[in-house]
């Protein structure tokens, strides 16, 4: 499924056969998950992305054909390729492990067609293991979902006491991993969707509650994977003396001017970019040994704008899931 026009539906498009690079694999899509960032690349919200472009960067499949000088992976390898496509190697950010920064950076689903086809290619060094307890259409939003929740996650640092604003993939993958951390975990979500509330308390939230409320202690931390803007003097208010307010989406509507006495006792508001190799090896490997249960709803890959509307609408209950 291609987008060869911002704001329109992705359109089915036969392409000729894809040749891997030197250093690209040839992967056969066995899943792709429906991330947020694909949503916003059809809505024109990422002007740096390609047109025409193949979206989708929660890749899970298997090799079936190697680049002449691709050699760490073999034929039938079961792989998983996330968002973070290709950097330089070269440059300050990623001589220093800032990768994530690399002005050249090129992104899966983005710069790079992605998963949402029966073919994709990668270079191969942005490939990656998964853990064999996840089946591939529940292995999917760990590789985005997983990896951006992962990073805001640790930018909190030791926070006990942690707010999780918008409760879809990343947040209720999140949730399950901060409460096996022995952190207490409230969700925020929008006033009416009870169904999302019950959701996060079937999976451990100590609280769940609309996004205007707030929560029954001060906050030590705050992720935010909504992209509401409005939510981040919202969050800022939640969050105790040295709190920290973490922005976790690639895109967001405009912050509006809030005072400077919800910022100041030295609370500290961030963002997340992308991801590096190393996230995705250490969240991965935490994946394999913890319980983390991936609540996906699968759709035909011809359904991929159903998909993304579903999306869009809130009606989704964990993630969704594209199956060539």
């Amino acid at each position: 499924m291609t987008l060869t026009q911002a704001g329109r539906p992705l359109v089915a498009v036969d392409r000729p056969a894809l040749r891997p690079g030197p250093h690209q694999v040839l992967i056969k899509v066995h899943a792709c998950g429906v991330c947020r960032t694909d949503l916003h690349l059809v809505e024109g919200d990422l002007p740096a992305c390609k047109l025409p472009v193949v979206p989708g960067h929660e890749i899970v499949g298997h090799v079936v054909e190697r680049g002449p000088a691709a050699a760490r992976l073999q034929i039938g390898d079961r792989v998983g390729v996330p968002w973070l496509g290709w950097t330089c190697g070269h440059c300050r950010y990623c001589r220093s492990g800032h990768e994530n920064l690399c002005p050249d950076a090129r992104f899966t689903g983005c710069q790079i067609d992605g998963g949402f086809a029966e073919f994709a290619l990668a270079n191969e060094r942005y490939c990656f293991s998964l853990p064999e307890r996840y089946g591939d259409v529940e292995a999917a939003p760990l590789l985005c979902a997983g990896l951006i929740g992962y990073r805001a996650l640790r930018m909190a640092g030791e926070a006990h006491t942690l707010g999780l604003y918008g409760f879809g993939a990343a947040a209720h993958i999140i949730a399950q991993v901060a409460r096996q951390q022995g952190r207490r975990v409230f969700a925020f979500t929008r006033a009416a969707d009870v169904a999302a509330q019950r959701f996060a308390l079937e999976l451990g939230c100590d609280w769940a509650g609309s996004s205007t409320e707030a929560p029954p202690t001060p906050l030590d931390a705050a992720l935010i994977f909504a992209p509401v803007g409005e939510l981040v003097p919202a969050a800022l208010r939640a969050t105790d003396k040295g709190g920290k307010v973490i922005c976790a989406g690639i895109h967001m509507s405009d912050i509006p001017s809030f005072p400077y006495r919800i910022l100041w006792e030295e609370r500290c508001l961030s963002s997340v970019a992308n991801l590096t190799r190393a996230d995705a090896e250490a969240f991965l490997a935490l994946a394999a040994q913890l319980p983390i249960r991936t609540h996906t709803e699968t759709f035909p890959l011809a359904e991929a704008n159903t998909a993304l509307s579903r999306l869009k609408q809130g009606e989704l209950r964990g993630a969704a899931v594209l199956v060539p």
